[in-house]
């Protein structure tokens, strides 16, 4: 692509949530050559560890060792995403019709910490009214509606109904979640929280679960709102 489009665009209410979910498959894309992309709505401000300085840096290696091209760090307060919905719902349609993805993806609502939830929620009304012609219609670009949405998963299991093979990408995202030492390694003082206890290992675990309900060695799980359609039974990567 030349054109500054993106081919896939994750949002995460904060920095750490889509490299959670969804790591493999951005290395996984961005090495084939995908333009890829994250926003985050928030700075994760009133995190337990680590300061906003440090956790945008943690993100931005992260995102380097990903291959992400685009990485877009909005300031919405953290924890009141309800508060602020219908303004970030606006910026979000601003950014879809200015970046046109093909491809969005949102945390999956069923998740133990609210502002995924609230995330998952903004987006997908962002990604359709952005394909309402009246909708903000002095906002910068046409209307647009990507091709799809798409749900990962940050904490706990959940059925996919897709599962994305990244055996040969586990140990990057590895890498990038290591990234974020202020949220998985716990310092002297530091608040101990479910991240920086074993959190890592157990999400290892998870991918290598799913990978092998596909016959793989690790992979990461998606929900979709409609059925996905298959060109060829049988047919694979």
């Amino acid at each position: 692509m030349t054109d500054g489009r993106l081919d896939i665009l994750a949002i995460g209410a904060h920095p750490d949530d889509v490299e959670i979910g969804m790591g493999g498959t951005l290395a996984k894309y961005g090495d084939a050559g995908y333009q890829t992309g994250i926003i985050n709505l928030t700075k994760a401000e009133l995190s337990s560890n680590g300061t906003v300085e440090e956790r945008q840096l943690e993100a931005e290696k992260a995102a380097k060792i990903l291959k992400v091209a685009k990485r877009i760090q909005w300031s919405y307060p953290d924890r009141q995403l309800l508060s602020y919905k219908d303004k970030c719902i606006e910026s979000l349609v601003r950014a879809i019709r200015q970046i046109r993805p093909k491809l969005v993806f949102a945390p999956y609502y069923k998740d133990r910490h609210p502002d995924h939830g609230h995330c998952h929620e903004i987006v997908k009304e962002a990604v359709f009214s952005a394909g309402i012609k009246r909708f903000l219609p002095e906002a910068v670009g046409e209307a647009y509606r990507p091709e799809a949405l798409y749900y990962y998963q940050i904490n706990g299991m959940i059925d996919p109904h897709f599962v994305v093979d990244i055996s040969k990408y586990m140990d990057r995202k590895l890498e990038a979640l290591a990234c974020f030492k202020s949220q998985f390694n716990l310092k002297k003082g530091g608040v101990n929280t479910p991240l920086n206890n074993g959190y890592l290992q157990r999400l290892e675990g998870r991918e290598s679960i799913l990978g092998n309900e596909v016959g793989v060695t690790f992979g990461e799980g998606f929900r979709s709102d409609k059925p996905l359609i298959i060109s060829l039974l049988g047919e694979t990567e």
